[in-house]
């Protein structure tokens, strides 16, 4: 294991799989890590790792490593493949100056996206204030009790489905001071399981395209659908089943296809009350998280079953607050969507300017 063992300013590289030739530069708290199966390469004194890296990540430097990653079973790449990969070479002051101006572009995209997700996530805040309601701490114990009639009331056997978090948090939504009601998300949805094998893969939905706790879509290098698929319509929630805590939950914005890996709901139609929009905010709250976390099953892949999320209790106050939550969830969502239009743009343009100064087309 000894080969595998990194050192500073050394690259490491991914050798094989979907993110082939993805690179980065080890830094200081890595110093001693081990690579496992990525590569490893050290830089003679010529050309420093964070130039190196960034060419690599160009349209000339991708060119290169996709014509050498490229394999019948999957993309795969090794040593000697890409020790023949050609990298124009520029004194050292130049490459600093690259790279500095490459990194003053990162550091701007990264606080925009910062910017935009602390928007999103802190919609919590502001969502629970509105609704006069305080989540009750966390709550370790390792024991505590149960009475035989809420286990016979519920047909629930499971000790964590009683524990003091979940208990109290429920109290917590009854007590709220803004809310009119609460009710059973089961009392309040329909959750449907149209299945279909028949649709566009590329319009598949699965749960790595759902960012965790914004409620926003996300790129992602996952395969497009394949098999069993559930179909969905504009204002349905989608609620991702499997490790429930990620608060992967999106209000659909159109119709299409998803994974079976999520709960797909849809508001009765009996029911007029209740935004979709609100609703979604609501099941990606903590007051939700709080219920949650101690109703899944599995240990590797923690899901939440069909019998349970039904009974996750929602808080309903009228619909003026709801408006106002719904609001303030767009325009967050409005200026957080400009934030990151504004970091790709940024971002793209630091990425061409690098590849001008190249080619010598700008000094």
């Amino acid at each position: 294991m000894r080969k595998c063992l990194l050192a500073t300013k050394e690259i490491i590289i991914v050798r094989s799989g979907v993110n082939t030739g993805d690179c980065a530069v080890v830094p200081k708290h890595l110093q001693g890590s081990y690579a496992a199966y990525d590569l490893i390469v050290r830089l003679n004194d010529n050309a420093l790792p964070e130039f190196v890296t960034q060419f690599l990540d160009t349209s000339y430097g991708r060119a290169q490593l996709n014509v050498r990653k490229g394999r019948a079973a999957q993309p795969h790449l090794n040593a000697e493949e890409l020790s023949t990969i050609l990298i124009p070479l520029l004194p050292i002051p130049i490459q600093q100056k690259m790279v500095s101006e490459m990194e003053a572009a990162r550091e701007s995209r990264r606080c925009k996206l910062a910017e935009a997700e602390a928007l999103l996530s802190g919609l919590d805040n502001f969502l629970l204030e509105r609704l006069g309601l305080t989540v009750p701490e966390a709550d370790n114990r390792l024991a505590y009790s149960i009475l035989f009639s809420s286990v016979h009331r519920s047909k629930q056997i499971g000790a964590d489905y009683f524990h003091p978090e979940r208990i109290n948090t429920i109290k917590a939504i009854h007590k709220a001071k803004n809310t009119e009601r609460a009710e059973k998300l089961q009392d309040i949805a329909d959750f449907l399981r149209e299945i279909t094998t028949d649709y566009d893969p590329e319009q598949y939905l699965g749960l790595a395209g759902v960012q965790s706790q914004t409620g926003e879509l996300t790129s992602t290098t996952e395969e497009p659908g394949k098999g069993q698929a559930f179909n969905y319509k504009e204002n349905d929630i989608l609620y991702a089943r499997l490790r429930p805590y990620l608060n992967k939950v999106w209000r659909a914005e159109k119709e299409g296809v998803c994974s079976t890996e999520f709960h797909v709901i849809r508001i009765k139609k009996n029911i007029t009350d209740i935004l979709p929009d609100y609703l979604a905010a609501v099941l990606r709250s903590s007051i939700i998280v709080s219920q949650t976390k101690h109703m899944m099953t599995g240990n590797t892949h923690p899901r939440l079953a069909n019998e349970d999320v039904v009974d996750l209790l929602i808080p309903i106050p009228d619909e003026n607050i709801q408006n106002e939550i719904v609001n303030e969830l767009r325009q967050r969502r409005l200026r957080a969507r400009q934030l990151r239009d504004e970091a790709a743009i940024e971002w793209e343009a630091a990425k061409v300017r690098f590849e001008e100064k190249l080619l010598g087309k700008v000094e």
